[in-house]
Formats: C-alpha cells, structure tokens, sequence
C-alpha cells in the first residue's frame, strides 16, 4: 500500500496525464485511484489513528462544504472543492494505512523523491524551451499546468525543503542520502531562482535562514550564505535580476511587476470587503473571480479564508493550525525527554513540518493557497509522526542506573582494604 500511495504522489505531483494529452483521455489518474481504494478494502490492519486534527480537518471541510453550498457561484466553484476532496480522500487512506516508523520514513522520502522527479522533468522541459514570458521576464515553469505556474511551481519546491531537513538530520541512507539531498537542494534553488518568483525567492531564503540557525557553526554558514547568495544573483539572467531587485526597489522594473507586488495587498483588502458582505460564508470556494470580477485570483491566503469561506471558514482554519501547534508541542516534549533519540525521523520530521506550517503562512501574504494539498499531506505526516512517538515512549522501558563505584563514609571514617589485598 505504501507504494502504491508513492505512485499516487508522483500522478498527483508530476501530473503526465497533462504532458502527454492522450494519457489524460484515458483518466489513468482515476483508474490509479479507483485500484488503489480497491487494495485499501482487502488491506489488513487498518486503523484510523486517534487524533484531534481529524476533527480539526472535519470542521474545515464541514465549513468547505457549507460556503460552497451557499454560493450564487457554486458552479463556479465545484472544481476547487472536487479537487480539494479528493485530496481529502488520499488524506485518509494515509492516515489509516500507514501507522509505523518504518512506513512513516518510506511514505515521506517518497514524497521528497517524487518532488525530485518533477523538479528535474521540469529543468528538462526548460532546457528544451519550455517556460513562460510574463512580465518582461522569461521564466520557468512546472511541467503540469495545474500548479505549473511560476510562482504555484517555486511554492511546491519551497514547501518540500523542510523535508530535506527532516531526511538529513535523521541520517537515513549514509552518505550517499547525504549526497542525494545536497543535489536537490542545489537543484531546488536553481528552479526557483529560474521561476523569477520573488515569495519563492523569500520563502526559500527564509529556509535557509532557519537551517543556518539551527548549526552549531551558525556564523561560519552565515558567512558562507553571505558570500554565496550575491554570487547567484549575479549569475542570474539580466531581466532574472531586474526582477528580485524589485523587491526592494520596485522602480527598477516594469510597471507590471509593482502592479502584482501591490495586487497582494489589494487581495486581502478586497477579502475583507466580500467577508463584510458575507460575513458567515464568504462568496464560497473557487468563487473569487466571479464575484470580484477580478481576472486573478486573490494572491493572499488572507483574503482568500474571509472572502471565500468567512467565518465558519476562518474559525476551522484557526482550529486546524492550533491542531498542528499541539501536535507539534507534544512531540517537543518527548523529544525532550529522550535526547539521545533526538535525531530520529520521528522526531525530525515533525519539526520540519512545523517549519513548512509556518512559510505557508509566511508566503500566504503573496499567495492564495488555502486549498494547497501541503496542508493536508504535512498534516498525515505529522499525525503518524505523534503516534509513532507515542507508541514508542509506551513501549520504552528505563534502564537501571549501575551502582556508585566509591561510596561516600561519614567524616573521620577510612575504608582499609581487605587483608591479603595489595
């Protein structure tokens, strides 16, 4: 079953069905799905894992569910929610098939290997020609063309670092793991580099910070990041160039690129403006064009919870993230009573995913993206994580601490050796 939910990863991720056209008029994405559920009901030992952020997901898609339902654009809208289900579906079948460490540490470097893959089919394509011109600037793209876009591209590889860490702290695979993830990690930078996505750009070098921060030889790396980032920038493409220096100098490009820059924060404004308007539900999923008449979408998570799904929506978002908060603090805490297993995935995973929550939520000021399948996927990772450390510190037993060499006399008292001892 763990393949299988790998296979799953690679069709959803790299998507082939929408390369190769003829490979999409035969839905094998659905034929894939429809034998997997088919393996999921004859799969012995499944259990669904006891857990509050079930409840948490539950009220977000009870709240999904409802705002759609409401919408004068439900119609509109049905394909963000379908999409959105379905990941829900794969959401389940995780969480009741995989329960194990052993199955916890195929399921995530399978999901770090399948990113690989697209990360590479993608650098192919481009290689070949493959990539977009907008903005005055050409710039990579994803091979599929769901979250092809630039910048939708340069999130997906941004939300995947986190895994590196978990992988590479955990130790899994020797040193030829290590060289493997250094690799990606090269690769990752330059694809989102190559986007010309600047909350990529942000996302990933806040990434960075965070890992830097967290060595023992913090300044040394510190240094070496300082030396090395002006270095690829200067290897970047003029217009590449023109573009990141936007962020902190929007005259230097065109009139386009401040427009999206500010379009951000018109994206939550307007968010407010349509939760004013429908204050319980919002204008419903999947709706933001039509009932702004925007040509694009919100570019604001923000904006995107009130104006799209309102209240109901907001408060199960909240309830999801403080799900994630205790989840996290729990493992923490055990993690903390074992420290000569502070190393172990079951450990390390859980913290990266706290890293990936929190650059969502950073890069959700420059993107829309509430229904991104990360916050469902991290969120079964993170799930099986606390059962294993759970089962674990059941299961652990302490070990008996060996009695003192020299005993401590009372004042004014010698130990004399036995006789006969030298």
């Amino acid at each position: 079953m763990r393949w299988l939910l790998i296979g799953y990863m690679f069709l959803f991720i790299d998507r082939p069905f929408e390369v190769w056209p003829w490979l999409g008029d035969l839905h094998v994405e659905r034929i894939y799905m429809l034998f997997t559920l088919a393996v999921w009901t004859v799969t012995p030992n499944k259990r669904w894992l006891p857990n509050i952020q079930h409840a948490a997901y539950a009220s977000f898609a009870m709240a999904v569910s409802l705002a759609w339902l409401a919408s004068p654009w439900a119609t509109q809208g049905q394909n963000v929610v379908e999409d959105w289900f379905k990941i829900v579906v794969f959401y389940f079948l995780l969480v009741t098939t995989i329960r194990d460490e052993e199955g916890l540490k195929r399921i995530s470097a399978g999901c770090l290997a399948v990113m690989a893959i697209y990360l590479l089919h993608s650098f192919r394509e481009y290689l070949g020609g493959r990539y977009t011109y907008r903005m005055g600037t050409t710039r990579m793209i994803g091979v599929d063309n769901t979250l092809g876009d630039p910048n939708s591209f340069g999130a997906s590889i941004v939300f995947s670092l986190p895994l590196v860490t978990a992988m590479w702290k955990s130790g899994i695979g020797g040193r030829y793991h290590t060289s493997l993830l250094i690799g990606y990690v090269g690769l990752a930078s330059l694809c989102v580099l190559l986007t010309g996505s600047r909350s990529s750009l942000l996302g990933m070098g806040v990434w960075y910070m965070i890992v830097i921060w967290g060595t023992r030889y913090r300044f040394t790396a510190f240094a070496a990041f300082a030396v090395a980032a002006p270095l690829a920038f200067i290897a970047l493409p003029d217009e590449l160039q023109n573009r990141f220096e936007t962020m902190i100098n929007p005259e230097v490009g065109p009139k386009s690129a401040q427009e999206s820059r500010e379009g951000r924060i018109q994206g939550l404004l307007t968010g407010f403006d349509l939760w004013a308007a429908n204050p319980l539900t919002g204008v419903g999923p999947g709706a933001w064009r039509p009932a702004t008449g925007s040509t694009i979408e919100s570019h604001n998570l923000y904006g995107q919870i009130l104006g799209e799904i309102g209240t109901l929506g907001a408060m199960a978002f909240l309830s999801l993230l403080f799900c994630f908060w205790r989840n996290l603090r729990a493992v923490k805490r055990v993690r903390k009573q074992y420290p000569q297993e502070r190393d172990d995935l079951i450990y390390t995973l859980p913290s990266s995913i706290g890293v990936a929550v929190f650059l969502l939520l950073l890069m959700g000021n420059f993107g829309h993206n509430l229904f991104r399948f990360t916050w469902l996927w991290y969120g079964g990772f993170l799930i099986i994580a606390r059962h294993c450390v759970t089962v674990r510190e059941t299961e652990w037993e302490p070990v008996a601490e060996p009695l003192a060499e020299e005993a401590t006399l009372p004042e004014g008292w010698v130990l004399h050796p036995p006789h006969g001892s030298m």
